[in-house]
């Protein structure tokens, strides 16, 4: 491949040799990542010399260049290759192509965000090739590692997420929570049919995949202080968190954008309970009037909540918000309906308001999740432009 000239990149590499098998491969999920791309290759050629190695930066169309960053550097040097995604996000469906794209069996995932300490990786390999392990994963919890940084607030969070996370993962490891860890690609293959590949928990998604019990061994590190960029950690990550969790931890009998809907319906229903509480002892209108005014506010509630959280990957904004609250208020129009009717019923029947209320809550929930599924928050057809787009550089 003919590329730029060396004084513009710097001296060729050697590639590869297309006659010995990788020692390693590194996949790196980016997402506005374009300021720290140029030094992590620099310091994986510095700790990796001597091995046969490639890197594979997997991007999600960053609005920052990313993927062009990488791709000139992929023109220059064979070592480092991209995977461009177009109309995809999200770090662990990242880590499961860019894992699939490369043809060696070790395989290390760390963030392109520099807080990953890439001198320990030749020392995860040489344990994870001695000792026939799994997984080898870079830990801030065990001997050698440390929080760096973190605020006590963010440590208290990862020391509960721990603890969840192993609850579900069946292993006594100190830092599932991880996104630093070299994998045995025979156990990904093993492993990656069952996988959920939301959110961005890769490791717990593979350890609470696994039939049998994972072998692992763990390589303290200091977590480092991001210097470029801004951290990808919001509300989101949290939501994808609990999808995995329920994911995992019913085994796939509840599906984790219902058990989202529910907790949205929850929360929906105590609103709800309280408007008809106000409306009957501070307004003293009547029973139908009350349970149809709280159905509207609640469902106004829900809807909101849903869009923020349930569907978060189909988030209306804009002018398909209004548009998407009147539709929601259409569609679950029915279920509204069949709400005062059935709670009216209950209630003459000599049930207290309360029961006769969430009653009707109860009935219409199904109702709406149903329809909210195949008309506001419709999945759009996959167009050309939003299928993944691979760009592999050699």
């Amino acid at each position: 491949m003919t590329g730029p000239s060396s004084s513009s990149w710097g001296p060729l590499h050697e590639a590869p040799s297309e006659t010995t098998p990788l020692d390693l491969a590194v996949v790196v999920p980016t997402y506005n990542e374009s300021a720290n791309v140029l030094e992590l290759i620099q310091r994986l050629e510095k700790v990796l010399a001597g091995l046969h190695w490639e890197v594979i930066f997997v991007d999600d169309d960053s609005p920052d260049g990313t993927a062009d960053i990488v791709r000139k550097q992929s023109a220059r040097n064979p070592r480092v290759r991209l995977v461009h995604r177009i109309g995809r996000r999200g770090l662990s469906s990242a880590c499961i192509e860019g894992i699939l794209a490369t043809s060696s069996r070790y395989v290390v995932i760390m963030d392109g965000d520099m807080q990953h300490d890439e001198a320990i990786v030749p020392q995860m390999l040489t344990k994870m090739r001695d000792g026939g392990f799994d997984i080898v994963v870079g830990t801030r919890n065990a001997e050698g590692g440390s929080m760096g940084e973190f605020s006590k607030g963010r440590v208290r969070i990862s020391r509960l997420g721990q603890r969840v996370s192993n609850s579900i993962c069946r292993c006594d490891i100190s830092d599932p929570m991880s996104g630093f860890f070299l994998v045995d690609r025979r156990f990904f293959r093993s492993v990656v049919r069952s996988l959920h590949g939301g959110g961005f928990k890769i490791l717990v998604d593979m350890l609470a995949s696994s039939s049998r019990p994972v072998r692992f061994a763990e390589v303290g590190y200091t977590f480092r202080t991001r210097r470029h960029g801004k951290s990808k950690l919001d509300v989101n990550t949290a939501v994808e968190y609990f999808f995995l969790i329920i994911d995992k931890a019913t085994h796939r009998l509840i599906p984790a954008r219902f058990a989202a809907f529910s907790l949205v319906g929850a929360a929906g229903a105590a609103t709800h309970l309280l408007c008809v509480w106000v409306m009957l002892h501070l307004f003293h209108v009547s029973f139908v009037k009350a349970q149809i005014a709280a159905t509207y506010i609640a469902m106004t509630e829900n809807f909101f909540l849903n869009n923020l959280i349930t569907w978060r990957d189909r988030s209306l904004r804009g002018l398909r918000l209004v548009t998407g609250l009147l539709s929601f208020w259409i569609a679950c129009s029915f279920g509204a309906w069949a709400n005062v009717i059935f709670a009216r019923a209950l209630l003459n029947e000599g049930m207290s308001w309360y029961f006769a209320s969430l009653a009707g809550i109860v009935l219409s929930s199904v109702w709406n999740y149903s329809i909210s599924n195949l008309f506001t928050w419709q999945k759009k057809p996959a167009r050309m432009t939003e299928i993944n787009m691979v760009d592999e550089a050699y």
